[in-house]
């Protein structure tokens, strides 16, 4: 990513490109396309060797194998190992990206993101036309699996973070943790650590004929039982070397570790791969205590289901009240013509050239309660609408040129009373355009929330007119 990437648009690929290799499990040689997408598109799989070229979402609800690796399927489909590529488009900061392969399995290459990571960087990046809705939590979200001694926790941050601890009882891993502070360090951190299995496991594969395209380069072997002179042989025809043999540290002889915590950081990495099956960009210090692919899925039905449940707050205006107004009540007046008792905003604490978000603090002294429900207080609805139209009535004055303007409405559409606010309420008012002004008609649409919860919304088309006098 370069200093110019902005993390709030979404971004897709600039062109097209492939890459071949082994599925590591199926043994079956696979060309992987990269194409762009449009906005919202995502992550979506293809299987061009199947009839009708079915498609598969990258979704944690469509996983049906977490075995060896993350398998999805969808129509009648499977793709498996999605978890490296996925791993490296997020890495990337791609959003959008249709995934051809003409095969079962993703390639392994060399079992990290990083032959990815270097094609995506061969084609670009681009950004696109649409802004990225980051969802953010406001409680820690926890998973915890006794039987494997998982535990995973999403805490509120300011980004997106992840810390990863492995801890195997293995005296060659030991204890290892791997941080990733931002998505910008993927690539030289991350991306390049490769996959790694115990001798154990990697016999009983070998057993049960489940890793034909496995050879010496794309896992590292944590070597934690002797080896047999038998074993020697068997793992030396297996992966078709004259001889194999333990380095003093404990792994096979088939590479050099990229990092002496190489095995954490790669775990750090299908945390992010398989965490891109939430399929909502996400805002969160995640802490993975000895992750798996099965807690990794199951962890990530938990944040969609909780950004799902909460994602209609995702918009709410958040009010500091020690943060300095934008407008002060005296300047309201300087733009608006209500006075006592109509003027119905007493700040406002946020405006762009497209929304505005205003304060109404409601006390028991409003002159309409003496009427208006005399001993079960509650405001008018209509002056609620009131509220949010003066709230507008700024951001249109605010974005014309030089020169006093009366707002109008023409029209006010769709209005909806779900809560009622009642004195001692605080409003956040909050109104943004539709459509772009044109010959001085604005489109809105406005929401009162208080306390996070959305009481009241409509639309609204009112006209500017320029004072004369």
């Amino acid at each position: 990513m370069d200093n110019n990437f902005n993390p709030d648009k979404q971004h897709t690929l600039c062109g097209s490109v492939t890459i071949s290799g082994t599925g590591l499990h199926t043994g079956v040689n696979v060309n992987m396309t990269l194409k762009p997408a449009n906005p919202g598109f995502g992550f979506q799989f293809q299987r061009v060797d199947l009839p009708g070229a079915p498609t598969i979402k990258a979704d944690c609800d469509l996983v049906t194998d977490t075995s060896r690796g993350t398998t999805l399927e969808q129509n009648n489909a499977k793709i498996s190992t999605v978890e490296h590529v996925l791993a490296a488009l997020i890495g990337m900061g791609v959003d959008n990206c249709l995934i051809e392969v003409d095969g079962p399995e993703i390639p392994i290459i060399d079992g990290s993101s990083r032959p990815f990571v270097d094609i995506i960087e061969k084609t670009g990046v681009q950004e696109q036309d649409a802004a990225k809705a980051w969802y953010t939590i406001d409680t820690n979200i926890s998973f915890y699996d006794e039987n494997k001694r998982v535990e995973m926790t999403a805490l509120p941050s300011t980004n997106y973070e992840i810390t990863t601890l492995i801890d195997f009882n293995s005296p060659v891993l030991g204890t290892q943790h791997a941080g990733l502070k931002k998505m910008s360090d993927f690539k030289n951190e991350i991306s390049s650590c490769r996959t790694f299995c115990f001798l154990h496991e990697l016999e009983m594969l070998l057993d049960h004929n489940l890793i034909k395209g496995g050879d010496i380069n794309n896992a590292i072997v944590v070597v934690d039982k002797p080896l047999t002179e038998e074993a020697i042989a068997r793992l030396s025809k297996a992966f078709g070397k004259t001889k194999v043999e333990v380095k003093t540290e404990g792994y096979l002889n088939n590479l050099e570790l990229r990092f002496p915590n190489e095995p954490a950081r790669h775990k750090l990495l299908d945390v992010v791969g398989d965490l891109a099956l939430i399929g909502y960009p996400i805002k969160a210090h995640i802490i993975a205590n000895r992750p798996g692919h099965s807690s990794n899925v199951e962890f990530a039905r938990k944040i969609k289901q909780y950004i799902k449940k909460n994602k209609h707050t995702k918009d709410v205006p958040v009010y500091n009240p020690a943060q300095p107004p934008v407008y002060s009540l005296q300047q309201i007046e300087k733009t608006l013509p209500h006075r006592f008792p109509f003027l119905l905003v007493d700040k406002i604490i946020e405006l762009t050239d497209k929304n505005i978000v205003g304060i109404k603090n409601v006390t028991f002294n409003e002159h309409y309660f003496q009427g208006h429900f005399p001993g079960n207080p509650v405001m008018p609805g209509v002056l609620q609408i009131e509220a949010l139209a003066q709230t507008g009535g700024i951001l249109c004055i605010n974005s014309m040129p030089e020169g006093n303007y009366d707002t109008y409405f023409l029209k006010i559409d769709n209005c909806k009373f779900k809560h009622k606010v009642v004195p001692g309420d605080t409003m956040v008012l909050k109104m943004e355009l539709i459509e772009p002004i044109r010959r001085g008609i604005c489109v809105m649409k406005g929401s009162v929330y208080v306390a996070n919860k959305l009481c009241t919304e409509g639309e609204f088309t009112a006209q500017l007119v320029k004072r004369t006098a």
